[in-house]
């Protein structure tokens, strides 16, 4: 910010020596206050709307067979809780998933709508879908309906063949009660989790590892849309990454 206030008071001072420096900086301090005003309100945009796409769709998810039952929505009172949502903000989130329920919700336009604040950031996709699934796990089981509308709404969102692999990954663990310590994950679940086969090199496991947790970082993600709240969501994920390579490497060292 000082560079560029610097720059554009010098150039004020090439055209017009020192009442052209002081009219060059204090415009060029007033473009950068104007550009950062910018800047923060287009985040804030962008987390707003994908909190209500994330719970619209975790609405729509619910109904999945065709009816919500009380399970159901204290399931999604349950994903409030642990993203600590309160006041305005759970209200909001409520109306949401109310307004994902209905039958004339669009599901297709929510999605057209999330895939403009996920952009290229994979790693907020994956923060999406921790957030249904942990409102799918909360009752503890992911039936039929609730599985095939999940692989829907990720091919809805352009999701490739590797992370359809991935969340597949993500869905047996969640069937499985959710989450799975590095001792006791399957060590093709692993695999998956990583988006890479069991004949993968050494080398290619290690830079698979190292970009999942690059996309995933919490601090990245929250510069890219990811709302505070989510945190958590994300530091789950790093470490289930993070648990995955470690289950390939022991049984690779023969552990």
């Amino acid at each position: 910010m000082l560079i560029v206030t610097l720059i554009a008071a010098l150039v004020g001072y090439a055209i017009a020596r020192l009442p052209g420096l002081l009219i060059g900086g204090l415009l060029g301090y007033a473009l950068l206050r104007w550009m950062r005003t910018k800047l923060i309100g287009k985040l804030a945009e962008r987390q707003r709307q994908f909190l209500s796409s994330t719970f619209a769709v975790m609405g729509a998810m619910s109904r999945a067979d065709g009816e919500v039952s009380e399970s159901e929505r204290k399931s999604a009172e349950a994903v409030f809780d642990r993203l600590n949502l309160a006041g305005e903000q759970r209200d909001k989130a409520r109306s949401d998933f109310q307004r994902g329920q209905r039958s004339d919700f669009d599901l297709d336009a929510e999605l057209a709508r999330l895939r403009q604040v996920v952009g290229v950031q994979r790693g907020l996709l994956q923060v999406f879908f921790q957030v249904q699934l942990a409102a799918l796990a909360a009752d503890g089981r992911v039936d039929d309906a609730e599985r095939d509308m999940l692989l829907r709404i990720a091919r809805g969102l352009g999701c490739s063949q590797e992370e359809l692999d991935r969340l597949e990954a993500m869905l047996s663990g969640a069937a499985a009660g959710g989450g799975t310590h590095e001792s006791a994950q399957p060590l093709e679940e692993a695999y998956r989790t990583l988006g890479v086969s069991s004949q993968a090199s050494d080398a290619e496991l290690k830079r698979a590892y190292r970009r999942l947790m690059s996309e995933n970082h919490p601090d990245k993600l929250a510069g890219k849309g990811m709302p505070e709240s989510m945190r958590r969501m994300a530091e789950q994920r790093t470490s289930e990454i993070g648990n995955a390579y470690d289950r390939i490497r022991q049984a690779r060292d023969g552990g």
